[in-house]
């Protein structure tokens, strides 16, 4: 599919009519980005047509293309959009551990919620493993700073004194990404009948009691 970008929208910078025509733009991402989520999940991202997302929303390509310059910008939005609401649901920084956990098993709840988008992430997440990928560098940049982020809180725990000192933070915050996403995979795999936010659940509250201090 062509790659050209066309000319960007620009919202006109007075009146009401800007500030109108800036909230349907809006509007319409959001309306393009939901209906990548279910075409890539249906078919995955290298398999998807950008046409396709395009007829779902009642647009022409080059209508979409004025949205999402290319596929990849278009992608890029679906995944941006996933890590927003999670990031919303974790605890104010500094909280502790112990919230800070909690928060994930309710991100884990959430994501039993909205299997379409759970699922059209795991597939693009397999498919960017191949280096030319698009997402690659985002997913590989995504994991890096979730893994940083867990084990940088389990840390702040080691040095109150809330967290068993002896633990190594960086490898139990590879465990808890690897919990998190072996959970994800099953549970897609079982019909989503699976409780995943339960069996994540009750692997947190052993490692509270595990290792809390």
């Amino acid at each position: 599919m062509p790659d050209d970008n066309p000319t960007e929208y620009t919202p006109r910078k007075q009146g009401a009519g800007a500030r109108g025509s800036y909230g349907k733009g809006r509007r319409r991402r959001a309306e393009i980005v939901d209906a990548a989520v279910r075409v890539f999940s249906k078919s995955g991202y290298q398999n998807a047509a950008i046409a396709t997302v395009a007829a779902e929303v009642g647009l022409t390509l080059p209508g979409l293309l004025h949205h999402f310059p290319s596929k990849t910008d278009l992608l890029l939005a679906v995944l941006e959009q996933r890590d927003e609401v999670a990031a919303d649901m974790l605890p104010r920084e500094g909280a502790g551990w112990r919230p800070f956990l909690a928060s994930l098993v309710e991100i884990v709840r959430y994501n039993q919620t909205i299997p379409g988008v759970i699922r059209a992430f795991a597939l693009l997440s397999v498919e960017s493993l191949s280096a030319d990928h698009p997402a690659a560098d985002w997913f590989a940049e995504r994991s890096q700073k979730t893994h940083a982020m867990i084990a940088d809180t389990l840390r702040s725990g080691q040095a109150d004194g809330t967290f068993d000192p002896a633990c190594d933070a960086d490898h139990v915050g590879f465990e808890i990404i690897a919990m998190m996403d072996g959970l994800q995979e099953q549970w897609l795999r079982s019909g989503e009948m699976l409780d995943m936010a339960g069996i994540f659940e009750a692997y947190v509250d052993r490692l509270v009691h595990q290792h809390g201090r």
